[in-house]
């Protein structure tokens, strides 16, 4: 099995006959999905997702694929497949989109009422073809064929793109779910027939590989939504990702059962739960679900929230709840709320600091860690034997995982009779060539995060980040003196303003000195430009904060001339 290539070059133009398939995300983290197979001067996307900030990342509202390996070549692009509705596979869309509108958007029902949603917003209306289980679609040089496949989102699918260089299987998101609520099970009939054909390069979903054994059934869940609808005294608050469909239909069911009113809080919750509903994807029992606006003339005991917010979001409905600044809601003693889902990998202790911002203030809380009440959508250990031992694929590429992720599902592999020289296990920009049935790196290409921050989009970068960084973790001190230019003298100050340290103002009396001498012994050594001196100030006043109280501040030194 191949580690993760560095210090690769650019890879050179593709051989006639061969197929090019390029990581743009979703490789070696969790998020921004999306893989570019090139064929004869095309190419083909599959899925443009979002990934979310984390607290290394201060500031930003999302994290994109880096479009720069597309922007010369945007003609090229025949489509963009996508396999499922989830943000981190179909965000992306709006911003790619931006650059050319045309591009034709090939997906499921569902998933394309989704995109289409957030296109709306930004006044974009993109060209969409819709397609099902079983449905085989020519794009330019490649042909499609779309199989079913089971995930916690309706209308997933997996894709198997034929091209004259060889067979790419990419199974999207998915697991072997036997008892789906909706009765749509990945269909590995589909998949062995496939496998009888040849599929020449396997992707595969990575996420839960480490994990061993078969994912729960959904329906497993059940009855812990239930136990908990049969005990709350008061209101009933869930919290669940606005994608969740299948979450939600049990939430329903649970609250018709109970006689009890359901509101949706959030805009995407709002919005992905009515495009569910008339699509048909949501089944509504009759009167249970009401608008916010009408659950204040219901009794607390006749009540259900459910809402955003379950990865610990703070700008989220639940998030806000539990910091006791939502508009419309305030958690109380004896409410109930579940988090039906686990946190994303990063999102750990984003999602406890809700958790204990809730108990706080009286709610019970109910999660994956207390009771049965979250089921992972990703195909387990043995789901993904099962899976190559169908297929039998000649080479694979692990997709959608951390490191970590990819490497195990490439030992699983090797386990069912995958050559090992057959595996690459391989991160973001590496690009993997198909030629004659074989698949060797073939070099790399730019892949890094790309930042949304407010209105901006790429302008941010490690730079800012570490600044953020710093002054959040660190500290803030302005310093400023006042020299007068004719013998080099400070005249006034040094001046220091200083925020997120725990001294006194005082304690700086200790440095003011030293600064002053360290000026004006730059300026009789020869030193007069400014910057040269903001520079002597802030070594010097760094290394005694450094010694003081062992912190890295943020300075920002200021010398004047006088």
């Amino acid at each position: 099995m191949s580690h993760p290539h560095f210090e690769l070059d650019t890879p050179p133009p593709l051989k006639d006959g061969a197929v090019r398939l390029v990581p743009l995300g979703g490789l070696g983290e969790i998020g921004r999905n999306m893989m570019v197979v090139e064929h004869k001067g095309q190419l083909l996307v599959i899925d443009c997702g979002v990934l979310f900030p984390d607290d290394n990342h201060p500031g930003i509202d999302l994290i994109l694929p880096d479009f720069e390996y597309l922007e010369d070549r945007l003609d090229d692009v025949q489509a963009i497949v996508l396999t499922h509705g989830h943000e981190d596979h179909i965000g992306g869309v709006p911003f790619l989109l931006r650059l050319k509108p045309d591009i034709p958007l090939v997906g499921s029902q569902l998933t394309l009422a989704l995109v289409e949603a957030k296109l709306k917003e930004r006044r974009i209306t993109p060209y969409t073809l819709a397609v099902k289980e079983g449905d085989v679609e020519s794009l330019g040089n490649f042909e499609c064929e779309f199989i079913a496949v089971n995930h916690s989102i309706p209308d997933a699918l997996a894709v198997m793109v034929r091209t004259s260089g060889g067979t790419l299987l990419h199974t999207g998101d998915f697991k072997m779910d036997q008892l789906p609520l909706d009765g749509r099970i990945t269909d590995l009939r589909h998949f062995a027939r496939l496998g009888e054909e040849g599929v020449d390069v396997f992707l595969t979903d990575s996420t839960n590989a480490t994990i061993p054994g078969f994912t729960t059934p959904e329906i497993e869940i059940a009855p812990a939504i239930d136990k908990v609808f049969r005990h709350a005294e008061r209101r009933i608050v869930v919290g669940c990702f606005a994608s969740h469909i299948h979450r939600v239909q049990q939430v329903l069911d649970a609250a018709a059962k109970a006689g009890r009113k359901v509101a949706y809080v959030g805009r995407s919750m709002v919005k992905n739960m009515g495009i569910a509903a008339d699509l048909g994807y949501l089944t509504v029992p009759d009167g249970v679900v009401v608008d916010l606006g009408q659950i204040d003339q219901l009794p607390d005991n006749k009540v259900v929230l459910i809402c955003t917010g379950s990865q610990g979001e703070p700008m989220a409905a639940l998030g806000r709840m539990a910091n006791r600044d939502h508009p419309r809601i305030s958690i109380g003693e004896g409410d109930t709320v579940m988090l039906l889902s686990t946190p994303v990998p990063g999102n750990e202790s984003s999602v406890w600091r809700v958790i204990n911002g809730l108990m706080r203030l009286g709610a019970q809380v109910v999660h994956s860690g207390s009771a049965r009440v979250h089921v992972s959508g990703h195909a387990s250990a043995g789901e993904l034997l099962y899976t190559y031992n169908i297929v039998k694929p000649r080479n694979v590429v692990p997709v959608h995982g951390e490191y970590r992720h990819l490497k195990e599902n490439g030992r699983l592999a090797q386990l069912t009779g995958v050559p090992e020289q057959n595996v690459l296990v391989v991160e973001d920009g590496v690009a993997v060539d198909l030629f004659k049935g074989r698949i060797k790196v073939a070099g790399a290409v730019p892949a890094g995060y790309v930042y949304v921050d407010g209105s901006s989009i790429g302008e941010t970068d490690e730079e800012l980040l570490k600044d953020r960084r710093i002054l959040r973790d660190e500290g803030f001190i302005a310093v400023t003196a006042v020299i007068d230019s004719s013998n080099g003298k400070v005249v006034a100050g040094p001046e220091i303003f200083a925020r997120g340290f725990v001294i006194e103002d005082s304690a700086f009396d200790d440095i003011r000195p030293r600064l002053r001498s360290a000026l004006e012994e730059a300026v009789s050594s020869g030193v007069s430009d400014t910057h040269q001196l903001q520079q002597v100030m802030r070594r010097t006043l760094g290394s005694w904060v450094g010694k003081k109280i062992r912190r890295r501040p943020m300075i920002l030194p200021t010398v004047i001339e006088a």
